[in-house]
């Protein structure tokens, strides 16, 4: 297992990626080659190019999501998305050769590429999703524990695809009511078999799932395989690791206090602020003309001002007014406080557009340059939707232990929401946020945000 900013995943994965670079890079290297002298085969130059095409086309696959294997995922969608991707690829190539003609192969050899990085990326995704349905390469863990834990557990593992891991077993407490088993895996009671599953099931990690581990836990079981140098796992820690977020109703206080992680050192939130201020400054700069434009549309469409103010709970608690371009009528909320919804009638058809694009957060860099908020972070909420939460959602307030974001962890992985239940599963990806927080996590969410812009993922 391989472990990104807190989260692990499968070393297959880092052989999809890496294998598909290195074979990509030979298959395109044999075609380039053959039009070329012997000595020209094996210069700088020739290397040079081929890299940039490779680089391009793992990009274009990356950005297209064929490196994300979710439930539901088909060798259908696959090869939509494949020759999405290889479309995007070729229109970058075109453009950039257009810029750089040196560095142009030629018609038909770029014609013999691109046909080869269909036929090869393929074969090598249905060898790799073949290798997902059949469980190959996973490592085997049993499962002990009852109720909703284990129902999360698994529904995160079903979710997650390409986790790594095979549920070989489960086993539930001897008092166990429900006989019927809703899990596809198979199943016991009495704890007092743990020992004897794992060995006869071959597995080297066992997952605790256990909603009130005090006078349940079965501590002499669990204790020897500790001992026999099997690996023991509590619940909502592997859910952490797979999915790259935190159950909020699963764990309790001492889970937060006594886990790793949540370090708030002067150094990281330096760089984060310093970094934050770095695209929030360049990102003005280059919208300016953007800014310019949907300034116009918005007057010229209806009468109001041009941005929108709104007061925001920042840092501690903090009050600040966050600034957006208006994107509803001016009216919107004369009824009181609501969340935004699908197909939303008070938005404006400006607001619209600028909404699925995105362009109406661009003047939250100003927050960030001031101070109120940072480039990547929780949502800032609204103080009214804030008192509600926080009766409602376990851990709500410590969202509020760090600045705000124009994006961050949860908006990336959890699509647009506004419900309670969306609020909670937003703070589940934030928390884990908090926990994990770097410069470098920071970049990489900046990296996906860009993507999900590009394909207007999530916005309403």
């Amino acid at each position: 297992m391989l472990r990104f900013f807190g989260k692990k995943y499968p070393l297959r994965k880092l052989i999809l990626f890496c294998g598909e670079g290195v074979f990509l890079f030979f298959t395109l290297y044999v075609i380039y080659a053959n039009q070329l002298s012997f000595t020209n085969r094996y210069s700088i130059d020739v290397s040079l190019r081929i890299s940039i095409a490779v680089l391009t086309c793992l990009l274009a696959l990356y950005y297209f999501g064929l490196y994300s294997f979710k439930h539901g995922y088909s060798y259908i969608e696959m090869s939509s998305r494949l020759f999405q991707a290889v479309g995007s690829a070729c229109i970058f190539l075109g453009f950039f050769y257009f810029l750089f003609p040196g560095f142009m192969p030629g018609r038909w050899v770029f014609l013999k590429e691109v046909i080869a990085f269909i036929i090869f990326s393929s074969i090598w995704r249905y060898f790799y999703i073949w290798f997902l349905r059949n469980d190959i390469g996973s490592r085997p863990v049993l499962v002990v524990g009852q109720g909703q834990a284990v129902a999360q557990l698994f529904e995160e593992i079903r979710e997650n695809r390409d986790c790594g891991y095979t549920i070989k077993g489960l086993i539930f407490p001897k008092e166990h009511r429900n006989d019927r088993t809703i899990y596809e895996a198979t199943t016991w009671k009495g704890f007092e078999k743990i020992p004897q599953k794992a060995r006869e099931l071959h597995v080297d990690e066992i997952i605790v799932a256990i909603e009130e581990k005090r006078g349940t836990l079965p501590i002499n079981e669990l204790l020897a395989c500790k001992m026999k140098g099997l690996s023991i796992i509590d619940g909502e820690t592997f859910i952490e690791n797979i999915s790259g977020k935190i159950a909020v109703d699963s764990i309790n206080p001492s889970w937060l206090i006594f886990k790793e992680g949540f370090q708030k050192s002067r150094t990281t939130m330096l760089g984060k602020q310093l970094t934050g201020s770095f695209f929030a400054l360049v990102g003005l700069l280059l919208s300016l003309p953007v800014s310019l434009l949907v300034a116009i549309l918005i007057k010229l469409e209806s009468e109001g001002p041009i941005f929108f103010r709104q007061a925001r709970v920042g840092k501690d608690g903090k009050i600040f007014t966050l600034v957006k371009f208006r994107s509803m009528r001016t009216d919107a909320e004369k009824d009181g406080a609501k969340w935004a919804k699908k197909d939303d009638d008070r938005v404006t058809k400006v607001g619209r557009v600028i909404r699925k694009l995105r362009i109406d957060e661009i003047p939250q860099m100003w927050n960030v340059l001031k101070g109120d908020m940072n480039f990547v972070g929780p949502r800032p909420e609204r103080p009214e939707f804030v008192e509600k939460l926080r009766k409602k959602i376990k851990y709500y307030d410590q969202r509020h232990t760090v600045k705000p974001g124009i994006t961050g962890w949860a908006q990336i992985n959890y699509p647009y929401g506004a419900s309670i239940e969306d609020a909670k599963k937003k703070l589940e990806y934030d928390l884990y946020y908090i926990k994990h927080m770097s410069v470098l996590l920071d970049l990489y969410i900046i990296l996906k945000t860009v993507k999900i812009i590009l394909f207007r993922e999530g916005s309403r």
